[in-house]
């Protein structure tokens, strides 16, 4: 995959309460990626773009819940996220990113 490909791999960064807490203790940064992303895919994405090294990356396949819209039932999308966990000495600042 070329540079700008890589890029558009990271949707957004996912920022709740629990992401806060392992990213302060863990170093372990929480995103949305694209569904066709691979690990491998992942880790040269988020090195290229934050300019850190990263340690592991761990992938989770998020199903969309089925809800009501008035008299019919509709599914929202699958969707896919990424932990990212970074080597020691290594941080992401979103504040400044």
């Amino acid at each position: 995959m070329n540079n700008q490909e890589l890029a558009g791999l990271i949707l957004a960064p996912i920022v709740s309460e629990k992401s806060s807490v392992d990213a302060e203790k863990n170093k372990r940064f929480v995103f949305k990626v694209q569904t066709r992303a691979t690990k491998v895919d992942i880790k040269k994405s988020v090195e290229l773009m934050f300019d850190v090294e990263v340690d592991s990356v761990q992938v989770l396949n998020v199903k969309g819940k089925v809800k009501r819209f008035g008299r019919s039932f509709g599914k929202r999308s699958d969707w896919k996220k990424a932990y990212v966990k970074l080597k020691p000495g290594h941080d992401i600042d979103f504040a400044t990113a």
